[in-house]
């Protein structure tokens, strides 16, 4: 009896903390003591382990077993521990011929059996335990696919205790199930449930200004806030956007399949997600389900989902008030903290937030409103739900009216395909100018450089600085038309935006008809 030590990773959002696992089995009575902060569903692992370990052909000593979860000060969450708990006390009580080497983490959760049960943030935990120099790792085979994302970590999987039993040298007999559990035959397989295509802006009758605003919220990766009556096309427009914004670069890329990751939401038969998140949450989400939470470990919401892709909120005004409050500080940052009594959780949430919105409740207060049955009172109130501060970090407010069914048929509409060739070409001139800055597009760029070294020249700006002076806009709103002003410079192929378009973008900013 003596010794033994594992490793694996315990996760914060997708910040990684390296957790030595020390097993010590010395005489006394017999005890199954697990220290080192863990949670309740860590304090359960001493029963699956002890049951897992039974069944596989090992039976834990008699003895008193201590196992300790270093840093000890760092509290420690979930069951995929279980796998380094269970191999550093079968190495401590002296059943393994070859001890687990010191630069390999062990992830997994243990049926009762002895099987291993795939865990969520796989991906995370590797990228993290990469970051941290770990070159190995074992993983359930279930997540094998997901692990072997990761470059630079040799990733192997295992199907049951018993067979990792076997590679370090304990004398057990075979597994019965490794047959039936063996997934690493077809690696080519297709995602059983694809995700599908956006639809087409072709299919978009009419509402020409809507359209031109999606496609300079894709360039730029700017705000939008689309109001009309129902049936006027904006859920329509806003489904659209990921449709003709570029494919994910390869670090958003990492970030967005690990948060699905950790979520329980990534395919790995896809590969790293490519493809632009696009969420949208039922008005009646709570905050946890939008912005993150939960009890114990805070879990990603929909706004971290959405990093660097598109959070949809139809009928905006109808979400709760708390909810809409809690997006100021990632619209603001591009992440959001989680406080929590015990741990504060840090997530990714740079996303393109796109609301629709009708002008009262009933909908109908468009035009004359001769059809509107809502009292002035309950117009204000209702559009009132959605805060100066919220519509402040908002770029673009626009007015969406009724189609007209007459002169829907007169011209065929741009594709999105057409439109996402000018979102390419507008992001690349972007990216040109932005190069070896710790920023890519127009949205991104800071209010203090963009006043000092991108500001047009002050006689083209002079409609932007009497809005200023009148009090229309804040500085906030200054530098949002600026940002603004950029895009539709790269949009037009202009090297600087000039007086044209910052009175568009002045124009988008306070949605006045055009």
């Amino acid at each position: 009896m003596g010794q033994a030590r594992t490793l694996s990773i315990s996760l914060a959002g997708l910040d990684g903390t390296l957790v030595e696992v020390e097993a010590d089995v010395s005489a006394g009575l017999p005890a199954f003591s697990l220290v080192g902060l863990p949670d309740s569903s860590m304090l359960q692992a001493r029963d699956r382990v002890r049951a897992a370990a039974a069944r596989s052909g090992v039976r834990l000593a008699a003895r008193r077993i201590t196992v300790n979860m270093t840093p000890a000060w760092r509290r420690k969450q979930g069951s995929g521990f279980d796998l380094a708990i269970a191999m550093a006390v079968v190495d401590a009580q002296g059943d393994l011929s070859v001890h687990v080497p010191g630069d390999t983490v062990l992830l997994g959760e243990l049926g009762l059996d002895g099987r291993l049960r795939p865990i969520p943030g796989v991906l995370p935990a590797l990228l993290a335990a990469r970051t941290l120099g770990i070159s190995r790792a074992i993983v359930p085979e279930q997540n094998l696919l997901e692990a072997r994302l990761v470059e630079g970590v040799e990733v192997d999987g295992a199907a049951d205790l018993t067979s990792l039993l076997h590679r370090f040298g304990a004398d057990v007999p075979p597994s019965p199930m490794r047959q039936v559990l063996d997934l690493t035959g077809d690696r080519t397989a297709p995602a059983e449930h694809p995700s599908a295509p956006p639809g087409d802006f072709a299919d978009v009758v009419g509402q020409a200004q809507a359209r031109r605003a999606a496609e300079v919220a894709a360039a730029g990766g700017h705000h939008l806030l689309l109001i009309g009556p129902p049936g006027a096309g904006k859920t329509m427009i806003a489904s659209r956007l990921p449709g003709i914004l570029p494919a994910l670069e390869i670090d958003d890329s990492l970030a967005v399949s690990a948060i699905h990751s950790l979520a329980g939401r990534f395919d790995a038969h896809e590969g790293l997600r490519r493809t632009v998140p696009f969420e949208s949450p039922h008005h009646t989400a709570t905050t946890a389900a939008v912005v993150g939470g939960g009890a114990g470990l805070a879990l990603p919401g929909a706004i971290s989902r959405a990093h660097a892709g598109v959070l949809f909120l139809d009928e905006a005004p109808e979400f709760p008030a708390r909810v809409l409050e809690a997006l100021r500080e990632p619209l603001e940052t591009g992440d959001i903290t989680l406080h929590r009594a015990r741990a504060v959780t840090r997530y990714p949430a740079r996303f393109q937030l796109v609301m629709a919105a009708n002008p009262c409740p009933c909908g109908k207060s468009y035009g004359k409103g001769d059809g509107c049955t809502c009292s002035p009172l309950q117009r204000r109130r209702y559009m009132a739900r959605l805060s100066g501060p919220v519509l402040d970090r908002v770029d673009m407010q626009i007015l969406v009216g009724p189609v007209d069914v007459h002169r829907a048929g007169e011209q065929e509409n741009e594709s999105s395909a057409t439109i996402a060739l000018r979102v390419r070409a507008a992001r690349e001139r972007q990216r040109s100018r932005f190069a070896g800055l710790p920023w890519s597009l127009n949205s991104q760029l800071p209010g203090a450089r963009l006043r000092r070294d991108f500001a047009p020249e002050a006689s083209e700006r002079r409609l932007l600085d009497h809005a200023v002076a009148q009090g229309r806009l804040t500085l906030r709103g200054h530098d949002r038309v600026l940002r603004l002003a950029w895009t539709l410079a790269d949009l037009d192929g202009a090297d600087r935006p000039g007086a044209e378009q910052i009175g568009l973008a002045l124009t988008l900013r306070e949605g006045e008809a055009r």
